[in-house]
């Protein structure tokens, strides 16, 4: 909050009067707000005798509380898991709109909630590394389904209590903080910028109110694809992968002996996925994230279909444009700059969507995914590939691939799964999952060759010294990951 220039604070879920005090001993102006008039008293006591602090505080009940609170704040928070209080999605709504609506026009809003997600699907355990630290309360559910968290605490001296939760999912607080106006929503694990969705005790939401205009080029992408943008028009990027990466084809490819060239491996993938597709010349498929637009021309010229390609940097697709023209494909294939978080084309438009390695680069995989299944007609097919990590991997052995490409975190199978059978998607009747995790190695193996052969043929009057040290590193932090099994890839496909 500091970093944010935040001076005004409303916590919203004061309770007993923990993070009022907090804030005021750090110099923040706070007013404290509780739906309980009995737990204001104890926070009243609690701010004299822990900080001597005289508490500013309004009863308030969250869903009106325009109508109780006055003034506007450069930050509401709402801790201590207090969100999961409220039963219908109604109210949950208005309580976010009424967040909204008392934050000054650049204000935050910051929301944490347990981590119902690893509860649901693997069970409820518990680090204790930054919630319930204290030795003398043991906490469990003692009933759990989509509807209801019914946690039970026991005390050191054996007295028990209950508490009924709504178990939210986080995408699913996530989304509703979108669906009320908040455009810029970061996630933090346990307040860790980098974490795998089953790992944390606690999600922390922080939204941002500040409107993005849709007309400014510069807030027109997430901070994880401008990175990408700002990577793939770079001279140094645009020369390495038309050199040495494949030119035409600049995804992982599937080998079929590990000396063999890496433009024949990588056509291999693109002829694999399209064998999966009864493509016609009626067919529309839109190219997430078309690179060079390898995909896109072995599509146009072997299945006749029309090609939107829709990709990122402006100087790949120059160059995709270039040898479109080269090869009379001009009129079959269309090239758009944009990013996938916020698809250019109307609502059930295309027959296909397809794309190769590019997911990863998105900062909101979910929005991604949304806009996907917006554009699809009904019975409309994705395909993607995508690097990613696999299921149940630690987050440490992760993060010098996340740093060396500006990411919080990767997909993996199970998340992918999970987000296409929550927009109503269904597995293709050969499967929703061609993995093939030992083809990452092989690949990033063959490029790291290929840039070192290159390298000491004269590469390095091209491209910069520093550019191909920091991509032989990247690589091999790549093919490190693939041989300790901690990434994989392979083929989805999906039908809408």
């Amino acid at each position: 909050m500091r970093k944010r220039g935040v001076k005004s604070v409303l916590d919203v879920a004061t309770g007993t009067g923990f993070h009022s005090v907090q804030l005021l001993d750090a110099g923040f102006e706070t007013v404290s707000a509780d739906g309980s008039a009995e737990m204001l008293a104890q926070a009243f006591e609690n701010g004299v005798k822990y900080g001597e602090h005289i508490l500013r505080v309004v009863q308030a009940d969250w869903r009106w509380l325009n109508r109780d609170v006055h003034g506007e704040y450069d930050a509401i928070v709402c801790l201590g898991n207090s969100f999961t209080h409220l039963f219908s999605e109604r109210d949950r709504r208005k309580a976010l709109a009424e967040f909204y609506a008392m934050l000054k026009h650049d204000g935050v809003l910051i929301l944490d909630q347990r981590n119902y997600d690893a509860i649901l699907d693997r069970g409820f355990s518990s680090k204790h590394t930054y919630y319930y630290c204290g030795e003398d309360v043991a906490v469990e559910p003692e009933y759990m389904d989509e509807g209801l968290c019914r946690m039970r605490y026991r005390f050191a001296d054996e007295s028990v209590y209950h508490l009924n939760m709504y178990p939210l999912r986080k995408d699913y607080t996530r989304r509703l903080m979108a669906e009320v106006g908040f455009q810029r929503i970061e996630t933090y694990g346990d307040f860790q910028h980098t974490y795998r969705d089953e790992q944390p005790d606690f999600f922390v939401h922080v939204a941002e109110k500040e409107y993005i205009m849709d007309d400014s080029e510069g807030d027109a992408y997430s901070a994880a694809v401008s990175t990408a943008r700002s990577y793939y028009n770079s001279s140094d990027a645009d020369t390495f992968y038309a050199s040495v990466w494949g030119g035409e084809d600049i995804h992982i490819g599937l080998y079929e002996r590990p000396d063999e060239p890496i433009p024949d491996a990588s056509r291999r993938t693109v002829a694999r996925m399209a064998a999966k597709l009864e493509l016609t010349e009626r067919s529309v498929v839109l190219d997430l994230g078309s690179g060079y637009g390898g995909s896109a021309r072995y599509l146009a010229e072997n299945h006749g279909c029309r090609v939107l390609a829709l990709n990122l940097s402006e100087v790949e697709n120059e160059r995709h444009r270039n040898l479109n023209a080269e090869r009379g494909l001009t009129g079959a294939i269309e090239v758009v700059d944009g990013s996938f978080e916020k698809i250019p084309y109307e609502d059930a438009s295309v027959d296909v969507v397809w794309s190769q390695d590019a997911f990863l680069h998105s900062g909101n995989r979910h929005r991604t995914l949304e806009e996907v299944a917006r554009v699809l007609k009904p019975g409309g097919q994705l395909i993607f590939t995508d690097p990613m990590a696999v299921d149940g991997c630690p987050t440490h052995v992760l993060q010098p691939i996340l740093d060396r490409i500006h990411l919080d975190d990767m997909g993996s199978p199970a998340f992918y799964r999970r987000e296409m059978a929550r927009l109503g998607f269904s597995e293709a009747p050969g499967g929703a999952f061609e993995e093939h995790g030992e083809q990452l190695a092989t690949h990033y193996g063959r490029v790291l060759q290929e840039t070192e052969r290159q390298e000491a043929e004269g590469l390095g009057s091209k491209v910069s010294a520093d550019y191909l040290e920091r991509m032989k590193k990247g690589l091999g932090d790549w093919v490190h990951g693939g041989r300790q099994k901690h990434l994989t890839w392979g083929i989805f496909h999906f039908i809408r």
